[in-house]
C-alpha cells in the first residue's frame, strides 16, 4: 500500500492533525498557568512543576514500547488507545480538586499522548504516498509548531474568561472528534507476527524514563550521589534489555536500525537540533528578562518569532525534500540555525526588537528548514515493517534532546556566574554544527534524489 487515495487521505491527515495539535498544545498550554494552579492548590512552586514533568516522563518512558506494541496490534489501535487515554487524562485535570489528583491525571494524559505521538511518525508513512511524503512531514511539522507556538496564547485567552480547569477541559470534544474520524479514514496496518515482550517494556521504560528523571534530577540541584544512582539503574536496564532482545526480530530499542547509517545520522541530528532548541528555549527568557531589562510578556513575544517561522519553513522544507537530498538540505538547516545561535549569543545589551526579532527568526527558520528532511529520512531509512521503530525513535530523540537541552542550561546557570544564559546558547551553537555535519554525511548514504545547488 502506497498511501491512500486522496478522498480518503484528506480525512485521514485532518484526523492525525488534530490528535497531534492537541498533543503540542498540551504541552505549552498548561505552562502558562502553573502560577495559578500552584495558589489555587496551595503547593509550592516546585511542586507544581510535577504537572508538567508527569507527562513527559511517561511519554519518554513509554514511547518506545507503545511503537514496538503498534507493529504487533496496529498502529492504528494504539493511536485509538492513546486518543482515548488522552481524553480521560484531560476528565481528570478538569475535575481534579487536589494536586496529588491533577498529577495522576496528568500522567494518564501524558500515557495517552504517548501512544498518539509513538505511532504518528509511521501513519504519516502509509497515509502519504512515498512520492510525496515529504509533503505529509512538512504538514505535521507544521501542525506541531502551530500548536506550540499558540499554547500560551490560548491559554491566555481561556483563563481570561474561565478557570485554569477549562485549559484541559477545552480538549474533550475535540478527542470525541477526533476519535470518530480516525475510526472512519484510518487504515489498517500491517501487523507483525512476534508476540510483544512484556518485561522488556518494563525495562525499556525503566531505561529512558530514569533516564530523563535523572537529567532531570541534575537540573534541580539534587545531590550527586542520587543522580548516579538514577543514571546506573538506567544504564543497567538499557544493558539488560539488549541483551534480552538481542535476536528479536523488532528490538524496542532499535538497535538493529542504528546499523543502518542513514537511520544512526538521522537520531543523531534530531537529537543535536532539539537539544539546541532546549537550550534555547530555557536559556532565552532569562537572558531577555536579566541582561536585556524586558518584561515577562515582551519576552514571550519576542521569542514567538522562531515557532512562527519554523511553522512557515516546514511544509516548505518538506516539499523541497522529496526533490533533493534530505542530507543537503538538513545540512544547511542547522548550519544557518547554527549561525542564528551565535548570533544570538553576541546579541549587545542594547539590543531593540528588531534586533532580538531576526535573530529568532533565522533560528526557527533554519529549524524548519532541517526538520522536516530529518524526519522523512528517518522513517523512510527504515524498513516499513519497522515503522513502528522508527516511529518511537523520532518522538523519543525529539524528547530526549529537549531533556539534554534543558538540563545543560541549568547547569550553565550553576556555572556561569551570571553569564549562565550565554554559556548555554555558546553550546547550542555547537550542538547545531555538530548536527550540520552530521546531516551532510548523509550525503554519502543518501540515494533519494539529485543534489542540486
Amino acid at each position: 500500500m502506497d498511501g491512500l487515495p486522496w478522498e480518503q487521505r484528506r480525512w485521514a491527515i485532518l484526523a492525525v492533525a488534530m490528535a497531534v495539535a492537541m498533543s503540542s498544545l498540551d504541552g505549552s498550554i498548561a505552562n502558562v498557568a502553573l502560577p495559578t494552579m500552584a495558589a489555587d492548590l496551595k503547593v509550592t512552586p516546585a511542586q507544581i512543576v510535577w504537572v508538567v514533568n508527569a507527562v513527559q516522563i511517561a511519554m519518554v518512558a513509554t514511547l518506545l514500547p507503545l511503537a514496538a506494541l503498534g507493529e504487533i496490534v496496529g498502529h492504528q489501535r494504539i493511536y485509538y488507545g492513546g486518543l482515548i487515554l488522552f481524553g480521560i487524562g484531560a476528565v481528570g485535570c478538569a475535575f481534579a480538586h487536589s494536586f496529588e489528583m491533577l498529577v495522576f491525571a496528568r500522567l494518564i494524559q501524558g500515557l495517552g499522548s504517548s501512544g498518539m505521538m509513538s505511532v504518528n511518525s509511521a501513519l504519516i508513512r502509509f497515509i502519504w504516498p512515498r512520492r510525496i511524503l515529504g509533503r505529509g512531514v512538512g504538514v505535521n511539522a507544521m501542525v506541531v509548531s502551530t500548536g506550540i507556538t499558540m499554547g500560551p496564547t490560548v491559554a491566555s485567552i481561556i483563563l481570561s474568561v474561565a478557570p485554569w480547569p477549562w485549559l484541559f477541559a477545552v480538549n474533550i470534544p475535540f478527542v470525541v472528534v477526533a476519535l470518530i474520524l480516525s475510526v472512519r479514514v484510518l487504515p489498517r496496518m500491517p501487523r507483525a507476527p512476534h508476540k510483544f515482550d512484556f518485561l522488556g517494556a518494563v525495562l525499556a521504560a525503566g531505561c529512558m524514563g530514569l533516564l530523563v528523571f535523572a537529567l532531570g534530577s541534575a537540573a534541580r540541584d539534587q545531590s550527586l550521589l542520587a543522580t548516579a544512582g538514577e543514571l546506573a539503574v538506567s544504564a543497567i536496564c538499557g544493558v539488560l534489555l539488549i541483551r534480552r532482545q538481542k535476536d528479536h526480530p523488532a528490538p524496542m530499542i532499535p538497535v538493529d536500525l542504528f546499523k543502518i547509517p542513514m537511520f544512526a545520522l538521522s537520531v543523531m541530528t534530531a537529537i543535536c537540533s532539539f537539544a539546541t532548541q532546549g537550550l534555547a528555549f530555557v536559556s532565552l527568557p532569562f537572558l531577555l528578562i536579566g541582561s536585556l531589562g524586558r518584561s515577562q510578556v515582551e519576552t514571550g513575544f519576542l521569542i514567538t518569532p522562531w515557532p512562527v517561522v519554523v511553522a512557515i519553513m516546514a511544509p516548505i522544507a518538506g516539499f523541497l525534500s522529496d526533490r533533493y537530498r534530505v542530507g543537503l538540505l538538513g545540512g544547511i538547516g542547522l548550519a544557518i540555525l547554527s549561525c542564528g545561535m551565535a548570533m544570538l549569543a553576541t546579541m549587545p545589551t542594547d539590543a531593540n526588537v528588531f534586533d532580538i526579532g531576526w535573530r529568532m527568526a533565522l533560528c526557527g527558520c533554519g529549524f524548519g528548514f532541517f526538520q522536516s528532511p530529518n524526519m522523512k529520512a528517518l522513517l523512510l531509512s527504515a524498513p516499513a515493517s519497522r515503522a513502528g521503530g522508527a516511529s518511537g525513535m523520532v518522538a523519543t530523540a525529539r524528547l530526549s534532546g529537549q531533556t539534554i537541552g534543558a538540563a545543560l542550561a541549568a547547569f550553565c546557570f550553576s556555572v556561569g556566574n551570571g553569564k549562565g544564559p550565554v554559556l548555554a546558547l555558546s553550546i547550542g551553537v555547537a550542538f547545531a554544527a555538530v548536527g550540520s555535519a552530521a546531516s551532510f554525511l548523509r550525503l554519502r548514504y543518501s540515494k533519494d534524489g539529485p543534489i542540486v545547488i
